[in-house]
């Protein structure tokens, strides 16, 4: 099995790469997923942010009041830790589960948005980083629903672009088109992911 860790700042096209790499045979396991899959209904997820953040985090349906839960966190860093403590072992052991089902010749690419923000590079055979020029995620964020303030406060509560090439063993660029971004996942591939097949 080859793991492989994704990651890249908010709207770098890190979900696009993913897909690519679905499209070659890569088995993705992509962390935002299974970040709502721990806190849907009835979760003991969900029990526990609600216990932590109170009833008001919950919508008149019994599901996670997503925006309500944002105004709590965004911007007060213990509250994120709070909400962090409890989600964040969650997904790894959801996501551990769901590595250790892949078969034993597998691609395994883990989308994980904060790889670097939770000390996890060294947990992979490989880190492949996207990167984007900020006022290009800037746009996509917008196009995306965004304010172009809250898209740059979001980008900078991540970590950096330089932190991120830190640990990467490989960084696509992704300021082109998609056709541009999937010549580079080719590149990536048959120089980085095959090689290491076999």
């Amino acid at each position: 099995m080859l793991r492989i860790g994704l990651t890249g700042g908010i709207g770098s096209g890190k979900s696009t790469v993913a897909a690519l790499l679905a499209e070659r045979g890569a088995q993705v396991v992509d962390a935002d997923r299974i970040a709502r899959e721990v806190v849907e209904p009835g979760t003991p997820g969900l029990a526990a942010v609600a216990a932590e953040f109170g009833e008001g985090v919950l919508a008149a349906d019994g599901a996670l009041d997503r925006g309500a839960l944002a105004s709590i966190v965004f911007g007060d860093t213990a509250a994120r830790a709070r909400l962090d403590g409890i989600v964040h072992p969650l997904v790894r052991a959801r996501a551990a589960e769901l590595v250790a089902a892949a078969p034993a010749d597998a691609v395994v690419v883990q989308d994980v948005p904060l790889l670097v923000e939770t000390g996890q590079a060294g947990s992979y055979d490989l880190v492949l980083v996207v990167e984007a020029d900020p006022d290009t995620r800037v746009q996509r964020l917008v196009g995306r629903g965004l304010s172009a303030e809250d898209a740059r406060a979001r980008m900078a509560s991540q970590a950096s672009d330089e932190e991120r090439r830190a640990v990467a063993d490989v960084v696509l660029r992704n300021d082109g088109d998609r056709a541009a971004l999937a010549a580079e996942v080719g590149r990536f591939w048959d120089e980085r992911v095959r090689p290491a097949l076999g």
